[in-house]
C-alpha cells in the first residue's frame, strides 16, 4: 500500500530516479524545453521551479547548492540568463503542454515542459 507516499517513484530506486531528474533538468535548462511523458513532466515541474527560485539570489551558497543537481555550465546559464527574467514573478516559471501523440513503444502520453 502507498499510504502517505508523496512522491512518484517511476519504478526506480532513489539514485537512478535522481539521475533521471538531474538529466531532465539539465536538458531543460540547456534547450529551454523537454519532451517527456506527462507524469515525468508533472514530477519535474516543482524541481525546476525550486531551482529557479534559488537562482534568483546569486551567491556562493546558491552556486554550490545548484551544483548538486546541475553541471557548472548550466548553473551559470540558470543564474545569469534564466532567473533574471523571473525576478518580478513569484513562481509559475514553467508550463506543461500536452501533445496529442502517444509514444509508439508503450503508448505513454507525452508532454512538453518549457519555461514561460
Amino acid at each position: 500500500m502507498r499510504h502517505k507516499s508523496a512522491k512518484k517513484t517511476f519504478s526506480r530506486k532513489t539514485a537512478p530516479r535522481r539521475a533521471l531528474f538531474a538529466s531532465l533538468v539539465n536538458s531543460m535548462i540547456h534547450n529551454g524545453s523537454v519532451k517527456t511523458t506527462t507524469q515525468k513532466a508533472k514530477a519535474l515541474r516543482p524541481i525546476v521551479e525550486n531551482l529557479v527560485t534559488k537562482a534568483k539570489k546569486p551567491s556562493v551558497h546558491t552556486h554550490r547548492t545548484l551544483s548538486k543537481v546541475l553541471t557548472d555550465a548550466h548553473v551559470k546559464k540558470l543564474v545569469k540568463e534564466i532567473s533574471p527574467k523571473y525576478m518580478q514573478r513569484n513562481g509559475g516559471y514553467t508550463r506543461i503542454i500536452k501533445v496529442d501523440k502517444q509514444r509508439p513503444g508503450d503508448g505513454a502520453s507525452t508532454s512538453i515542459i518549457e519555461f514561460v
